[in-house]
């Protein structure tokens, strides 16, 4: 192959992306996980969006042109990112939270509010959904924190707190927006990623229960995040009012049964169904692919939630800790959030305006995703080359 290449004056493959007949230097099925979610995502936001496409622009290719926009955008990015190597995203974990930190408090002076809710920065046609890249950003210095300090973690309860003051600036910053939604993912994240580096059982339960009883005040003293968990409870009680969305949404799924209405014949999406494309972009998967369909997305989430996981058992025998200690982080975070898209649409959690990871229509949460798979990509990567070497040098010697 590199005769070939050089016969025809082209420039050489980068070395990390070539295969020999014994070696494979990085996973090809994160690839293949890539291009199926992005796939159904896009099938999926062209049929649940054209009906309000077509009232909202008289077009409705609208979203589907835009989302196919952020895929080609997502992919650009990831490409790009896939040379950094791990050690720098380490080096430079501090300046990206103060980067996020950064976002957070500019969507609060200029962001645009839709819904209620601040959280986009207009920049021209490219609109930025801060709570993104902070949500990355974050769990790239967490992991950092915790290679530095890993023996203060699991020693002493100072060691357990900081991180966890550093996450509740955060917190409060998205709670001004407000975005309840991402302070529970990042919440759950932060404490599976404590109790994976070793924290104290004791603590963990401690400081879990504060953080339990302030995400249930801050659902009771605000009227609005009350009424959302009373309508979830039961949303039949005012099926046209705050119970409104969850009561479409489960009816998408009771028609959907096993098999499902077949692509394009969702009665929900007929803006029956507010957000279709968007945040309950499952309940119109549901109605249209029935429960194969939903099972077939949970199994390929499932595939990719488990090998993020075991690329961080992996990454921490090999002594690489802040790649197993981000690859961890990531698997937490989708699977967390994949739960909490797909339980809020189908009634078993309050809603709370999380993305489907890779299928729901959004810019920002496109290429976040799309950059966190390049993570695990460039981690297996460096794995798989340190055990090359390795390997190398023994047949040297």
């Amino acid at each position: 192959m590199q005769s070939l290449v050089s016969a025809m004056n082209m420039p050489a493959l980068p070395k990390w992306l070539g295969q020999s007949a014994n070696t494979v230097t990085f996973d090809r099925h994160y690839i293949l996980l890539a291009v199926a979610m992005y796939t159904i995502g896009l099938i999926m936001v062209a049929s649940s969006s054209m009906p309000v496409a077509e009232r909202l622009f008289d077009n409705p290719f609208h979203f589907v042109i835009r989302h196919g926009v952020y895929i080609v955008l997502s992919l650009f990015i990831g490409a790009v990112a896939l040379f950094i190597p791990m050690s720098q995203w380490q080096k430079q974990s501090g300046y990206m939270l103060l980067a996020a930190i950064g976002l957070l408090v500019l969507v609060l002076l200029i962001g645009r509010t839709v819904n209620g809710s601040q959280r986009w920065i207009v920049l021209g046609p490219i609109t930025v959904q801060a709570a993104e890249p902070a949500k990355l950003f974050f769990f790239a210095y967490l992991a950092a924190y915790l290679v530095r300090r890993r023996e203060e973690v699991m020693e002493n309860i100072k060691g357990f707190a900081k991180p966890l003051i550093v996450f509740g600036v955060l917190a409060f910053l998205l709670l001004m927006q407000p975005d309840l939604g991402t302070v529970i993912v990042m919440f759950v994240t932060t404490f599976g990623l404590l109790f994976l580096a070793g924290a104290k059982l004791w603590q963990f339960i401690a400081i879990a229960g504060v953080g339990v009883m302030a995400i249930t005040a801050l659902a009771v003293f605000e009227e609005y995040r009350w009424r959302r968990i009373t309508s979830f409870l039961d949303p039949w009680a005012d099926p046209f009012g705050s119970g409104y969305q969850l009561t479409q949404s489960l009816m998408a799924y009771g028609r959907g049964e096993l098999t499902g209405q077949g692509l394009g014949n969702s009665i929900q999406k007929l803006e029956y169904l507010p957000e279709a494309h968007t945040d309950f972009v499952m309940a119109v998967l549901a109605e249209e692919f029935g429960f194969f369909g939903v099972a077939i997305v949970l199994c390929l989430s499932l595939w990719l939630v488990f090998k993020a996981l075991y690329l961080g058992r992996k990454a921490i025998t090999k002594e690489k800790y802040f790649e197993g200690f981000f690859a961890f982080s990531i698997g937490i975070w989708m699977s967390f959030q994949t739960a909490v898209n797909i339980g809020a649409s189908a009634g078993i959690v309050p809603t709370k305006g999380l993305t489907m990871p890779l299928i729901s229509y959004g810019g920002s949460s496109m290429i976040i995703m799309t950059l966190a798979f390049v993570v695990l990509i460039r981690i297996d990567h460096e794995i798989r080359l340190q055990s090359i070497q390795a390997t190398s040098k023994g047949g040297r010697k």
